[in-house]
C-alpha cells in the first residue's frame, strides 16, 4: 500500500521530519536530523521514523544501469 506525503512534502519541503509509525503523522521537523530526532524524543517518540523531504521532485525513470 502506498503513503501519499503530498501534504508532508509541501510544508515541509527541504526539511527532515519524523513521524510516528503510522508514516503519515509529522512528529516534528527541521533542519537537522539530530534536532528532529531529540525533539521527537522529548515528545516521547522513542523510535521515530526519520526522513528528509525534498527541496524538488525530480522525475526518474529506469534502473541506473
Amino acid at each position: 500500500m502506498s503513503i501519499n506525503w503530498a501534504n508532508i512534502y509541501k510544508e515541509h519541503r527541504g526539511e527532515w521530519v519524523a513521524l510516528k509509525d503510522d508514516e503519515k503523522t509529522v512528529i516534528a521537523s527541521g533542519s537537522s536530523a539530530r534536532a528532529v530526532f531529540d525533539l521527537a524524543n522529548k515528545k516521547g517518540f522513542t523510535n521515530p521514523i526519520l526522513t528528509k523531504m525534498p527541496e524538488e521532485l525530480i522525475n526518474y525513470v529506469g534502473s541506473g544501469i
